[in-house]
């Protein structure tokens, strides 16, 4: 079992950068892949960037590569993506996955799940 906190988001104009942050509670957080997503009302939740247990390898979504950055820290059981050059199309609720596999991007190959945290970029 994994449990899993966002936090980070905000309200921000196109351009700018944010971080989000997701901890994951328990000492197996080390052995999981773990992927962000993201989601707006009444469209399917969409597969941003996974990196692997060790953060030796990471996998993005065209839509952005170049401009976020994945990573993480086992000693503190935290995951970040890193937003640069922002777009309005970025706005979403953000949700960060944990999955044994690698690099999967499907959001039913990940069971655990965080809350989410909204993300707005005004143009």
């Amino acid at each position: 079992q994994v449990l899993l906190v966002e936090s980070g988001g905000g309200l921000v104009q196109a351009g700018d950068s944010l971080r989000l942050s997701c901890t994951a509670s328990g000492r197996s957080f080390r052995t999981y892949n773990m992927g962000w997503f993201r989601q707006n009302p009444g469209k399917e939740r969409e597969f941003v960037a996974i990196i692997n247990y060790s953060g030796s390898s990471t996998y993005y979504a065209d839509s952005v590569k170049g401009r976020f950055t994945i990573s993480r820290d086992n000693l503190e059981n935290t995951v970040y993506l890193q937003m640069n050059s922002l777009k309005p199309e970025d706005t979403a609720v953000y949700y960060c996955a944990a999955t044994k596999l690698y690099p999967y991007t499907r959001s039913a190959d990940f069971p655990y799940w965080g809350q989410g945290t909204q993300v707005t970029v005004s143009s």
